[in-house]
């Protein structure tokens, strides 16, 4: 008989037992099982941060400063900072999608290097508002830091841009300041008031937030309108002004904006009477002497210096919050977050989430 087999048969016998032995070798510590357990520990803490920012209502769109969100039929829209200022929609409140732009590349307004000379149509915290058979979107020219700024119009009767009455006509600006200004002009908010004047609440920094009124029928600056001062803060703007149950509430982003993780914005509040102030915050401190009660901030970890409140009504009368904040999930990018809005018993305005305390021992947050 041969032995070829026999020899077969020991290589097979001694290569098992030494995949046996492999096998039941101990892992050397910090190999193996820990790696395992590290790795399990990420899963349950990035799946925590997940789970907050779905309570914080965060949407899986980019986006800075976002406008207020409108809607036209049964489609959602809102703008936001970006090239020739960016547009997006949504069918549903939670799925958005981008829409392009106002302007394209090749269109934009050919003053904007008159205001900002190293202006290249990047344009910032735009806003919307539906008047008249027609959608006014006011937008912030402007180089950062800067005094040097304008916000101006474009309109358009629709935004479906398979209408066959799509198109954006350019009215030029509404207001601008200089470096010799004493406030400067970014950051549009519209409203109408309850007498069915049209107004325009912006401003970023220096003496603070400021109100004019326009011509409802244009939409531009009323003649002779006065600038009304509303709020002051050392680090101040994004003003939105919201009717409530007989008050205006003016909410405003304290703190620095644009340092995704690191960024320090949160939104402050206070109400008046009257649409042109004076506003108080809950202790009774003026907005103009540095009032403003605390509304939204920080949500550790995750959700990070939220700014730039929009207030939808919906169709079914409920009242939504959008904002934008820094994902610290996403190394500080910036999102869209659309919340609850509500009121407590002495009629202040309030955004349920997960809470300012949240925190999730081990996030890491990554940095750019």
């Amino acid at each position: 008989m041969s032995t070829l087999p026999h020899i077969v048969f020991i290589v097979l016998l001694i290569a098992g037992l030494v995949q046996m032995a492999e096998s039941q070798t101990p892992a050397t510590p910090g190999e193996g099982t820990a790696d395992a357990s590290s790795a399990d520990a990420t899963t349950d803490v990035e799946a925590a941060a997940a789970e907050q920012l779905a309570a914080a209502g965060k949407r899986d769109l980019g986006v800075h400063d976002p406008s207020t969100i409108v809607k036209e039929g049964d489609r959602y829209w809102m703008f936001g900072t970006g090239r020739g200022v960016r547009i997006f929609y949504s069918d549903d409140l939670e799925a958005w999608h981008r829409d392009g732009s106002i302007f394209p590349r090749d269109g934009y307004p050919d003053w904007i290097t008159d205001v900002a000379e190293s202006q290249r149509g990047h344009f910032w915290a735009p806003d919307v508002v539906r008047h008249n058979g027609r959608f006014f979107v006011y937008y912030s020219v402007s180089a950062f830091g800067k005094q040097t700024s304008a916000i101006a119009l474009a309109s358009s009767p629709t935004l479906d841009r398979e209408a066959d009455d799509y198109g954006w006509t350019e009215h030029g600006i509404v207001v601008r300041t200089n470096e010799d200004s004493d406030h400067n002009a970014i950051d549009p908010a519209v409203l109408f008031d309850q007498d069915g004047r049209m107004w325009m609440t912006y401003g970023s920094f220096w003496s603070g937030m400021k109100l004019i009124e326009l011509d409802p029928d244009t939409g531009m600056r009323l003649e002779d309108s006065p600038t009304h001062s509303l709020a002051w803060y050392d680090s101040i703007e994004a003003p939105a002004i919201y009717f409530h149950d007989g008050f205006y509430y003016l909410w405003v982003n304290w703190g620095r904006c644009c340092n995704g993780l690191d960024s320090t914005y949160n939104i402050r509040v206070g109400r008046s009477r009257d649409i042109t102030g004076p506003y108080v915050d809950k202790d009774g401190k003026p907005m103009m002497e540095g009032g403003g009660s605390a509304f939204l901030g920080t949500e550790d970890p995750a959700f990070i210096g939220p700014g730039h409140v929009g207030v939808l009504v919906d169709d079914d009368g409920s009242e939504k919050l959008s904002v934008h904040f820094y994902d610290g999930a996403d190394e500080g990018r910036p999102k869209l977050a659309v919340r609850a809005l509500a009121w407590d018993d002495d009629g202040w305005p309030r955004s349920p989430g997960p809470g300012m305390e949240t925190a999730f021992e081990g996030w890491d947050r990554k940095r750019d």
